[in-house]
């Protein structure tokens, strides 16, 4: 019966999406003011709708009922409670629901906290949310029914893909999808502007918040993914460009230039037609990774799909979602007229210096990405593209742009003199030096990779260090007064010096881990050890360890480096006798200068058992540099300057202007 009303509730909300959006167009084009109400009102019902069929498939997951086909394909009565529950979206039909569910949480927060936006364009906006929305449970109801019915229901379930089993996938899709799903509300703004023929530093003002959040969603789901896979899949990596990693880099890349634009027209009023269309990319670059991933094209651990004809579906929505989208930027693009001007040397050029790369950047990964998927469908051929790619061409344009980090932010707005900036940028242009040179001097392999890392690290570590002593007056007045300023700091520029100083933190991270990691693999008995330059590791023993799902051979290792005794870890070989598969278990020995890693296999006769073993100096900070641009980031959406403009409703926006 619950499987049968999650059922009714997904039709329901279906039916919802699809009256709304066409009322509202209706309403607008007869001038019926009641469209108002009932967009927000619908709004709400759609995720009170979805939301009670999620739940609807949770408690079917947490009682394990089989007669369920996906609780049946995804679960086991043996599983932990846990994992019983993250594998509501740990498959295809789930995922698709909680995709569903975030879209509709974000038109119903929009709901619930649109004031003082001009009525037409908050309407529009939400007929555009409505369109999506049926879009995407049409896509649940015809190719992906999460209730789907499994007569005979067999007495246990096939379990959850043994990869998903960890708690990061408690958190990693919810927080990946919170971003892709959070671009279609921008998405949705910029559509509605466009049909409205308006777009100006207001409407700048209105969208910056979900664009931020969007984007900070991102960043913490692609942060918790990349731990995910260095912790859990032990491979001995966090970053393997591979094609399902690239699809949440895209619409990253083409968030953060949309955030940076936007606030050249929240300031300025410029860039109009540059950021709508932005906002118009962001979103169907969100689809582009659904696509990938839904259908048939990639096989990977986070491909649930195998039926060609959802591939077919989302490819269908992508195409009328970027299709119309174009085609009415087309049309009204001529629109959007700026009104500020700025010499070549001011934060605007600079900024748009910054869109400019990281599209580049963006459409290198899409070319990385698709080249091979083209080529292969064309022809026998198999090409593969990976990291010396992506090292020798993305590495380098990203790295340039970097430089500009603590420039940006120092650059006056319209039109900037050089000198000064130069000259207080002197200090922190010494300690890249500095820095460079030392790295180069102390390293004993990749040491020009490592001193340009390392040198671009400090550069804007220090270069933001200078700005906000230069913002805080540090020094140059009494101490009280600069306090007092750094309360009075708009959290929205500490947001960007946060942000920024993370970036510089999880630089110096990647050089550490990518220049400078050392591995060794080696067959180790119990007893045996394995030296790598000051450490050594000791195979103490392997041990069979019964858990509720799953048998684990255990090695149990000890870390010595030189004299010092660091420990022992523990790294497993598993196996999962529902699914009969294995899997592998690293173990990991943190600090804030290195992460000892170890994998141990499956043993070889007369051989012993096969043993990997990475030493990543900085890893550590891999994790703290993305928290900090996730703090900065949630820093700059509760900017309480950004809330009080928007709490402000000038006469003259509150009446609709004829086009």
């Amino acid at each position: 019966m619950i499987a049968e009303l999650g059922q009714f509730l997904l039709i329901l909300a279906f039916l919802v999406a699809l009256l709304q959006s066409g009322l509202i167009f209706l309403g607008l084009r007869t001038g019926d003011t009641a469209v108002f109400g009932f967009a927000r009102a619908g709004a709400i019902a759609q995720f009170v709708l979805v939301g009670a069929a999620f739940a609807c498939l949770t408690w079917l997951f947490a009682v394990s009922d089989f007669s369920v086909l996906v609780v049946a394909d995804n679960s086991h009565s043996e599983k932990p409670f846990i994992y019983k529950l993250t594998g509501v979206w740990g498959n295809h039909e789930g995922s698709m629901l909680l995709w569903c569910l975030m879209l509709t949480g974000y038109t119903g927060v929009l709901a619930w906290t649109a004031n003082g936006i001009a009525p037409r364009l908050i309407t529009l906006t939400f007929a555009v949310q409505s369109m999506i929305t049926a879009a995407f449970t049409a896509f649940l109801l015809f190719t992906s029914n999460p209730f789907a019915r499994l007569w005979p229901a067999p007495a246990d379930g096939n379990d959850l893909n043994p990869l998903l089993q960890d708690p990061g996938l408690a958190s990693h899709p919810p927080m990946l999808y919170a971003g892709y799903v959070g671009f279609s509300i921008t998405f949705s703004f910029a559509v509605a502007a466009l049909i409205e023929g308006r777009a100006d530093a207001r409407w700048a003002r209105i969208v910056r918040p979900w664009a931020l959040a969007a984007w900070t969603f991102l960043t913490i789901g692609i942060l918790l993914g990349a731990s995910w896979a260095y912790f859990e899949l032990g491979w001995g990596g966090w970053w393997a460009w591979d094609p399902v990693e690239n699809a949440s880099l895209m619409p990253w890349l083409a968030g953060t230039a949309f955030i940076h634009s936007l606030r050249v027209m929240e300031k300025r009023d410029t860039l109009k037609a540059w950021t709508i269309l932005l906002a118009l990319m962001a979103f169907p670059l969100s689809l582009v990774g659904t696509f990938l991933v839904r259908s048939v094209i990639i096989t990977s651990v986070h491909a649930f799909a195998v039926y060609p004809e959802r591939g077919v579906f989302i490819l269908a929505i992508l195409a009328v979602v970027v299709g119309g989208a174009l085609a009415l930027y087309g049309w009204r693009a001529n629109c959007l007229k700026p009104t500020g001007v700025f010499s070549e040397i001011s934060r605007e050029s600079s900024l748009v210096v910054n869109n400019l790369v990281l599209a580049a950047a963006c459409a290198l990964v899409f070319f990385g990405t698709f080249y091979p998927l083209f080529v292969t469908t064309v022809s026998d051929e198999t090409l593969t593209i990976g990291a010396p790619f992506y090292n020798a061409t993305f590495n380098p344009l990203v790295g340039t742009l970097l430089i500009l980090v603590p420039i940006s932010g120092m650059l006056a707005w319209k039109r900037a003199k050089p000198g000064p900036l130069l000259r207080q940028l002197a200090p922190a242009a010494i300690a890249m030096l500095a820095a460079g040179i030392i790295a180069f001097a102390l390293a004993d392999h990749d040491r020009l990779a490592g001193a340009m890392g390392t040198a671009l690290a400090v550069w804007i570590a220090v270069g933001l260090l200078i700005d906000l002593k230069s913002r805080l007056k540090l020094f140059d007045i009494p101490l009280a007064a600069s306090l007092a300023r750094a309360r009075n700091l708009p959290l929205g520029i500490w947001g960007m010096i946060v942000a920024h100083f993370g970036v510089g933190i999880l630089v110096l991270a990647i050089t550490g881990v990518s220049a400078w990691k050392t591995e060794s693999r080696s067959f180790m008995q119990p007893g045996d050890s394995l030296t790598m330059g000051q450490y050594e590791i000791v195979l103490e023993g392997v041990s069979r360890v019964d858990r509720d799902n799953f048998i684990a051979e255990e090695g149990l290792f000890h870390v010595y480096y030189g004299e010092r005794d660091l420990g022992s870890l523990a790294a497993e070989r598993r196996f999962y006798p529902v699914r009969g598969m294995s899997t592998t278990e690293s173990a990991v020995q943190g600090s804030a200068l290195r992460d000892v890693y170890i994998t141990i296999g499956e043993p070889v006769a007369t051989r012993g058992w096969p043993v990997h073993v990475y030493i990543y100096p900085l890893a550590f900070w891999l994790w703290v540099g993305g928290a900090i641009i996730s703090l900065g980031g949630a820093l700059s959406i509760a900017d309480r300057g950004r809330r009080s403009l928007l709490s402000r409703k000038p006469a003259a926006e509150q009446v609709q202007v004829a086009e």
